[in-house]
């Protein structure tokens, strides 16, 4: 389309009219400069965020109906080619630099004059935050899908396997026996508590920052609540999360120099990316030949170049190595904003890189460890031939004293001993030793106190409490990982995600 302005200064960069010449002069500062080999995905959202800057514009009057008809038209011609074509769409030029910068050429191209409007009262400061304002909401929701998902894969392994009793580790040692639905909870919880991270993003950043201009605002009669209710128009919750809910930001200055929406989210990403890289180390011991408590679905191991029995758990060994990557993001996104001042500054563009670096890499590993938890085969059989030893009922033991009047701490003592004449005994297990070894070992511990209930310290009742399989029938305390806990539980997650649904 022709317009009027062919008269005037032609420049790659519209933004460098007071230069005799762009940065597009040396090849490598055009490329230092650009962003476009990794914002391009902010195009939905630059067209969402321009949509609503020019309905606001013409309801002040600074352009026209028929200018705000032109550019709505336009943007979305431009959004449906770049989503037919994407990388091969013509319009990425990377003398534009950016995203924003490579719609607006395009726009101008197709309609002209009206599209040079649309930059009106605008800085690509404030586009730029809203833009990411935008996607964060978008991702975040993303991410909760994802970990939705792997709750849910959880949730399965848990309603089908879920009483298979097994050793609970801490230091790495034995510690009480548990059922595996217990464990799998505890998974499931410690992504919940992932996903309420990401919420809270959206409830600390519901301000919008378009109409901040560049640092100090404008003194153009811009309306910024009209910029809120036009966005509502696109309150699709699939694309624009919870934006429609904010409102305008309170300081220009502020709204255009932040990047603690950036810095929040990766650090809600990093808090995922540790408790990934945990599940994936506590499964690559399980995986081991010396446990042996799971099979890893082929499809997620790896063989050896040279060893051809190998079945190696690669992926969860990438999972955990990539918990670093997304680590190092976090540090460099703090790293950059600890030492600019409180003003927009060209380092803040380097925010992106390690955004959607950081996001990927989390998204890919929770979509793998769905896949890996919801093909993964748990060995009973091999985890019972072993469960007996490392005197998981010791604790169990220690509490059977207490209700029998002996102080914790004396029981303590006095399993810890009974422990110890077991192996003296050769005997790894605590049942395998007679009423009368029990009592003989409390009254040296006790000196010749008498116990409180009649009888003896110990009865035959105290094989009621021990082994493993007894043991996780007895715990009584809510949240416990036997099987009360874990029913309860495993009720509680069906009524959720129930919810959910």
């Amino acid at each position: 389309m022709s317009d009027s302005s062919d008269h005037q200064n032609q420049t790659s960069k519209p933004w460098e009219h007071a230069k005799a010449g762009g940065s597009e002069g040396d090849p490598l500062a055009a490329r230092f400069v650009e962003s476009l080999s990794y914002d391009r995905r902010l195009y939905k959202h630059d067209i969402a965020g321009s949509i609503a800057h020019a309905r606001m514009l013409c309801k002040v009057n600074l352009i026209t109906d028929d200018d705000l008809q032109q550019i709505e038209t336009g943007l979305k011609e431009i959004e449906a080619e770049i989503e037919a074509n994407f990388d091969g769409w013509p319009g990425w030029k990377i003398e534009l630099e950016d995203v924003h910068m490579c719609i607006e050429a395009a726009l101008i191209e197709k309609v002209g004059d009206a599209g040079r409007k649309l930059h009106t009262g605008r800085s690509r400061n404030d586009q730029v935050a809203l833009d990411l304002k935008l996607w964060f909401e978008s991702a975040a929701d993303h991410v909760d899908g994802l970990i939705d998902a792997l709750i849910k894969a959880y949730h399965t392994l848990a309603k089908s396997h879920g009483e298979i009793v097994m050793p609970s580790y801490t230091h790495l040692q034995r510690a009480q026996p548990i059922v595996l639905g217990g464990e799998c909870i505890a998974w499931a919880e410690a992504f919940r508590r992932a996903a309420l991270r990401l919420s809270l993003i959206d409830d600390n950043f519901e301000d919008h920052p378009l109409g901040s201009g560049a640092i100090a605002g404008s003194s153009l009669p811009l309306d910024r609540k009209q910029i809120t209710r036009a966005l509502k128009y696109f309150g699709d919750p699939t694309v624009f999360g919870g934006i429609p809910d904010g409102d305008q930001s309170s300081s220009s200055i502020e709204a255009t120099a932040s990047r603690d929406i950036a810095i929040d989210f990766v650090y809600a990403l990093s808090m995922t990316a540790m408790w990934l890289s945990r599940w994936a180390e506590q499964w690559i011991i399980y995986a081991t030949t010396e446990f042996g408590f799971i099979t890893i679905d082929d499809k997620y191991t790896t063989g050896s170049s040279m060893m051809p029995q190998k079945q190696n758990p690669d992926m969860l060994e990438l999972i955990r190595g990539r918990c670093g990557n997304v680590y190092g993001h976090l540090m460099a996104l703090l790293t950059m904003c600890k030492g600019i001042t409180i003003g927009y500054n060209r380092d803040l563009q380097e925010d992106k890189r390690h955004v959607f670096a950081a996001y990927d890499t989390v998204c890919d590993c929770l979509e793998m460890a769905t896949r890996i938890v919801s093909t993964v085969t748990f060995n009973e059989d091999r985890i019972k031939q072993g469960l007996d030893r490392g005197y998981l009922d010791a604790t169990s033991l220690a509490e059977y004293l207490v209700t029998r009047g002996v102080p914790f701490r004396t029981a303590h003592q006095i399993v810890g001993a009974t422990v110890r004449a077991c192996g003296e005994k050769g005997f790894y297990k605590l049942e395998q030793l007679s009423v009368e070894d029990f009592n003989a070992t409390c009254d040296e511990a006790m000196g010749g106190a008498k116990p409180q209930a009649a009888g003896e310290w110990v009865g035959e009742d105290v094989y009621e409490w021990l082994g493993p399989e007894n043991v996780v029938k007895r715990y009584q305390t809510y949240g416990n990982a036997g099987l009360t806990g874990f029913e309860e539980q495993l009720k509680a997650w069906e009524e959720r995600l129930g919810e959910q649904e």
